[in-house]
Formats: C-alpha cells, sequence, structure tokens
C-alpha cells in the first residue's frame, strides 16, 4: 500500500510568503503553458493539455530525434543526404512554404540541414533528414512518435517530419515546451544553433524565423507556428538575470499578436519569480517506515538542491507530501530510491524530486519483528 506523509511545517516556515502564483497575467492566447526550465517549476498554464495541431512546432521533435542520432554517433555533421524529388516539390522552392532553397538531386550535410532547419523553419531541410535517416519520411515520423514516448509524452504523435497539414500531427502545448526544454538540456552544444541570426544556402540569405531574437531581451530560441483553424504559436526561450523560462502560447490570431503577447508574458515572468531552495542537497527530508529492521526508520534525502520558483510577493504558502510505499521491508540498501517529494502551490503540483535512503538499515532482531508484526497488524484492523 501507500503512505502520504505531508511535509507543511519546514516548507511553510521556509517559504511563507512565497508562492508559485504571482498576480495572475491575462493572456489573449487560447492555450498558454510556461515553465523555469531548471527546476521545471510550473509558472503559467491555460488549456495546456488541449490536443492541436503543432504546425511548425513539429520540428521541435524533428530536431530532437536529429540531436539524440548525432549524440548516440548514429549520425555524423559531415554526413551527406541526397535531396529527393519528394523533398523538393513538399517542401522546397516549388512548395511555397518555409524552404532553405535546397537544389534537387544536391547533397546537403546534417550540419547545413539543421541550419536550415532551425534558423529557416526549413520544410526541405525536415524531409531531406527524415529520408536520409530512415529511407521514407513516414518512417521517421514513426520514430518521432516513438521517441515522444520515451520522453514521457504520451498525447504527440506524427505523421510527417514537417508539421505540415495532416491530421495525425497532435501534440499538447504541455508537450511542446517540454521537448524544448529537453533541447536545451540534453543538447547544449547544438542548441545553440537556436539563436543563429541568419543562415545562406543555395545563394539566399535567410534571416532567423523567431521574431522575439530581434529584442535584446535574453531569448535565445525557440521556434513559431501556425495552423489554420488553431492560429499563431510559438515557444520562446529566455536566459536573463540569472533565470531561464520557457513559454509555448497558441491559439493568437496574427502573427503581431503572437510577438507581442510572447514578450509581455516573458517580462512578466522574470520580473515577477525567483528561485528559492527549500532543501539542500544531502539533507534530511523526512523518514520513511521500516518493516523488521534493526531501527524503525530511514532518512530520506535528495541527490540534488530542491529548489523551485516561486512568486516573489505572494503570501500562498507552498506545500510538500513525501509519497513512498509503506512499509520498507528490511534489510534496506543506503542510496535507494524509495518516494517521491511533491512539492505544490495548493492543488497544483510544482515539481516532483525523487528521494533516497541516507543509510542502510539491517533486519532486527526477533523480538523488533514480532513488535512490528503486531502494529501492522492492529493497522489493518483500524
Amino acid at each position: 500500500m501507500h503512505r502520504l506523509l505531508l511535509l507543511l511545517i519546514a516548507i511553510g516556515t521556509a517559504l511563507a510568503s512565497a508562492s508559485s502564483h504571482a498576480a495572475d497575467i491575462e493572456t489573449k492566447a487560447r492555450q498558454a503553458f510556461m515553465i523555469e526550465a531548471t527546476t521545471g517549476t510550473v509558472l503559467l498554464e491555460k488549456n495546456a493539455d488541449e490536443i492541436m495541431p503543432p504546425a511548425s512546432l513539429a520540428k521541435l521533435m524533428t530536431m530532437e530525434v536529429v540531436f539524440d542520432a548525432l549524440k548516440r554517433g548514429e549520425i555524423a555533421m559531415d554526413t551527406l543526404y541526397s535531396v529527393s524529388e519528394h523533398a523538393w516539390r513538399t517542401g522546397g522552392a516549388p512548395s511555397g512554404t518555409s524552404t532553405m532553397f535546397a537544389a534537387l538531386k544536391s547533397q546537403v550535410s546534417v550540419r547545413d540541414l539543421i541550419q536550415g532547419v532551425v534558423v529557416q523553419n526549413a520544410n526541405d531541410g525536415c524531409i531531406i533528414l527524415a529520408e536520409g535517416m530512415t529511407g521514407l519520411e513516414r518512417e521517421f515520423a514513426e520514430r518521432m512518435t516513438r521517441r515522444a514516448r520515451e520522453l514521457g509524452l504520451p498525447k504527440s504523435t506524427f505523421a510527417n517530419s514537417t508539421g505540415l497539414p495532416d491530421p495525425g500531427n497532435l501534440m499538447t502545448l504541455r508537450e511542446i515546451a517540454l521537448v524544448a526544454r529537453q533541447l536545451q538540456v540534453a543538447y547544449p552544444e547544438f542548441y545553440s544553433y537556436y539563436a543563429q541570426p541568419e543562415f545562406e544556402w543555395n545563394k539566399i540569405l535567410q534571416r532567423n524565423r523567431n521574431p522575439l531574437l530581434a529584442f535584446d531581451i535574453g531569448v535565445d530560441g525557440v521556434g513559431t507556428g501556425f495552423a489554420e483553424g488553431s492560429g499563431y504559436s510559438i515557444v520562446s526561450s529566455i536566459d536573463r538575470d540569472g533565470k531561464r523560462l520557457i513559454l509555448a502560447l497558441g491559439g493568437l490570431a496574427s502573427d503581431k499578436e503572437r510577438t507581442e503577447e510572447a514578450k509581455r508574458v516573458l517580462e512578466w515572468g522574470i520580473a515577477n519569480f525567483s528561485s528559492r531552495r527549500i532543501f539542500a542537497a544531502g539533507e534530511v527530508i523526512g523518514q520513511a517506515s521500516v518493516y523488521g529492521g534493526e531501527v524503525r526508520s530511514v532518512d530520506l534525502i535528495a541527490k540534488e538542491p530542491v529548489d523551485i520558483f516561486v512568486a516573489v510577493d505572494n503570501p500562498e504558502r507552498i506545500s510538500a507530501r513525501i509519497i513512498y510505499s509503506w512499509p520498507l521491508n528490511a534489510p534496506v540498501e543506503a542510496d535507494r530510491q524509495v518516494g517521491t517529494l511533491r512539492v505544490l502551490s495548493g492543488n497544483r503540483l510544482l515539481r516532483e524530486v525523487p528521494l533516497y535512503t541516507a543509510s542502510a538499515i539491517a533486519v532486527g532482531g526477533l523480538s523488533s519483528r514480532a513488535l512490528d508484526a503486531l502494529q501492522e497488524l492492529l493497522f489493518f484492523w483500524l
């Protein structure tokens, strides 16, 4: 069974004037989701789990698959891929869509294709990568869906590598933002391409399609999208004043509104939230009961500091809960993951942190095991 422990005193004392909510902000976006990138603390959410067509934001998952393949050595930056008829007609110059103007039957390196996709939002670049890596774009899209499941994204599905209209392309704004965070955390050496101001291919120079890069506010990525019926969308990351936020907005009415709203909400996030440490790495957070051990409980710790992002001026209290399977059976190994710390603002989950045993607990003597058995029996009779 599971036993739930509430940790209110320690958290309330440390953060009596803190909350994950500053003065609420209204947004014109139909969907909104913002997190602090380091801790994953949720700062804003509005219809974040509605399924929507991602449009060009699907390219974030395309790049995640490509970056993962590079990191594992499956492909290399100098690997060359050919421009097929399908890539040229569907995503190239004849398509009338965002393109890097790759020439039919030419060869393009992975390095240049990445820049085409990331900087120019190039549909032909996506298809060339997809066909080069798997043979068929459809098979690459299936790989994107499998990779989404590996990353813990249950709602994302893909029918192509570009996000061009297809009923099989579906994501939520929350999952889009989490893919953006994955790009930053797992592939910092590749994520830097998202801040590249321009890229030239086939003697055609194009500026970065991310409109927020033009403002000196600390934005360094990541992408935009548009779908008929769903409106304009954007995912942006800002790194300023020692804070990194990731914002995703969807359902906006125009390109202008998208840019203005994203800038406004990002500025609000930077101004209204700050980092607070609620537990240090290795600090005892609570105890778990031990059945049949030489002692009857074991201390629980987090391996990393437990930091959250909270509003600077709101009196709402933060609470925390330890969840673990009760009781632990002796012997208990040291450094064993046995539970989770859940940090909440009201009923809203801010972040989850794995908890580990701080020490080993050996099997106790006969008398201690008998006492534990009696207490367990009484517990179930209550």
